[in-house]
C-alpha cells in the first residue's frame, strides 16, 4: 500500500512538471508574439502616407496609433483626433492600419504604434515627406544686353526638403554655377548663379536652369532664358563674277550682320553717290549693274549702321574688253612669259659654264707645261754627273 502512493506521488510529480513547463513555453511565446511591428514611411508631399502596425499573437488586446504630439489617432477601429485628412484603413486584433491624405511637411516625424498589455509595448515609425521644389525662374537679365557688357543670370527653386540641385546648360553644354541654400521653414530654398561677359556669339544662346529632386522621379523640373546681345554691324561685300566685262550683267550684295539688323545699307562709288542710277540699281543690300562699261571701273563701299556702329566694306570693279581677250589669250601669255625666263636662265648657265671651262683648260695645259718640263730636267739631271 505504501508502495502504491509513493509510486503515484512520484507519477503526479513528473506530470506537474510537464504541465509545468508547457504553461511556461506558451507564456514566453505569447509574451515574443505581443510585441508590435512597424516600417518606416517616406512620401512625397500632398500624397498619401499609409501606416501599418501588425502584431502576430493578439489575446484581444487593443492597437492604438498616435502623432508625433502623442496625440491618440485611432484606437482600435475608434477614431479619437478630428482630422478629416485622417482614415481608418484596416483594423483587428493583429493589424491596425490608417492612412493620412494631402500629407505636409508638418505630419513628418515618429508616430507611435501601442499594444495595451501590461506593460504596454509599442513600436516606432518615422514618417519622413519629401518637399517638392517649386518650378524654377530666372532672374537677373534684362534685355537686351550689349555686346561686351556682364551679366548675371540666377535661377531660383523654393519648396524643396531636402535640398534640390540646380544644373546649368549653355545650349546643350554644361556650365558651372554659385549655388547657395538657404532654411525657409521646414523646406530650402535654393539658387544658383552664372555670371558671364556676353558677346555677339551668346546672341540666341539658349541658357536652361535644370532643378533636380527626389521627389521628381527623374524628370527635372526646367526652365530657359534666351539671350539676346546688340552688337554692331560686320560687313562684307560678295560679287557675282570672277572677271566682269563690258555689257555684262554685274551684282554686288552687301551681307551684313548686327543686331539690330542694319537697315538699309548705303552703297557710294569713289567716295560719292552712285554717278548712273539708270543702270546702276539698288535693290535692299544688293547693288546691280545691268551693263558694264569702262565707266564703271573704281572702288565701290558698302556702309552698314546701327545704334550701336558703323561698318563697311569696299570692292574694286575692273571692267575687262572681251575683244582683248581671247579664249586661251591669258593661257599663251602665261606660256610665253615661262619660255622667256627659261631661254635666259639657259643663256645664263651656258655662259658661266663656257667661262668655268676655259679657265678649266688654261689651268690644265699650264700644270701638263710644267709637269713636262719637270721630267725632262729629272731625266737630264744623271747625264750632267757623269
Amino acid at each position: 500500500m505504501m508502495l502504491k502512493q509513493h509510486l503515484l506521488f512520484v507519477l503526479y510529480g513528473i506530470c506537474g512538471t510537464v504541465v509545468q513547463e508547457v504553461a511556461t513555453k506558451n507564456k514566453v511565446k505569447g509574451s515574443q508574439g505581443q510585441f508590435p511591428v512597424t516600417q518606416n514611411v517616406t512620401v512625397v508631399e500632398g500624397s498619401t502616407a499609409n501606416m501599418t502596425c501588425r502584431v502576430d499573437y493578439n489575446d484581444n488586446t487593443s492597437l492604438q496609433w498616435s502623432n508625433p504630439a502623442q496625440q491618440t489617432l485611432f484606437f482600435g477601429d475608434k477614431k479619437a483626433l478630428r482630422d478629416n485628412r485622417i482614415e481608418l484603413v484596416r483594423a483587428s486584433w493583429k493589424e491596425l492600419t490608417i492612412s493620412i491624405n494631402e500629407v505636409t511637411l508638418s505630419d513628418e516625424g515618429q508616430y507611435t504604434c501601442s499594444l495595451f498589455t501590461m506593460p504596454v509595448k509599442t513600436s516606432k515609425a518615422f514618417l519622413t515627406v519629401l518637399g517638392v521644389p517649386e518650378k524654377p525662374e530666372i532672374i537677373g537679365f534684362s534685355r537686351p544686353a550689349v555686346e561686351g557688357e556682364d551679366v548675371t543670370l540666377t535661377c531660383i527653386t523654393s519648396g524643396s526638403k531636402p535640398a534640390a540641385e540646380i544644373r546649368w546648360f549653355r545650349n546643350d553644354k554644361e556650365v558651372q554655377g554659385v549655388k547657395e541654400v538657404n532654411a525657409t521653414g521646414r523646406s530650402f530654398t535654393v539658387r544658383s548663379t552664372v555670371h558671364l561677359r556676353v558677346d555677339r556669339n551668346d546672341d540666341g544662346a539658349a541658357y536652361t536652369c535644370s532643378v533636380e529632386h527626389i521627389a521628381l522621379n527623374s524628370t527635372p523640373h526646367q526652365v530657359t532664358e534666351v539671350l539676346e546681345v546688340h552688337y554692331a554691324p560686320q560687313v562684307e561685300i560678295l560679287h557675282s563674277l570672277i572677271v566682269p566685262q563690258e555689257g555684262q550683267y554685274f551684282k554686288l550684295e552687301c551681307v551684313s550682320k548686327g543686331n539690330p539688323l542694319p537697315e538699309p545699307v548705303l552703297w557710294t562709288k569713289d567716295g560719292g553717290e552712285l554717278p548712273d542710277i539708270e543702270r546702276m540699281i539698288v535693290e535692299g543690300p544688293e547693288l546691280i549693274i545691268t551693263t558694264l562699261n569702262k565707266t564703271d571701273n573704281g572702288t565701290y563701299r558698302c556702309e552698314a549702321s546701327n545704334h550701336l556702329g558703323t561698318n563697311s566694306d569696299e570692292y574694286v570693279l575692273f571692267v575687262y574688253d572681251p575683244n582683248a581677250l581671247t579664249q586661251h589669250g591669258p593661257d599663251h601669255a602665261l606660256i610665253g612669259g615661262v619660255v622667256a625666263v627659261v631661254v635666259f636662265i639657259t643663256l645664263c648657265f651656258i655662259i658661266v659654264l663656257g667661262r668655268y671651262l676655259a679657265r678649266h683648260k688654261d689651268i690644265t695645259r699650264e700644270r701638263q707645261e710644267m709637269w713636262f718640263i719637270s721630267s725632262r730636267k729629272t731625266l737630264a739631271l744623271p747625264i750632267i754627273t757623269l
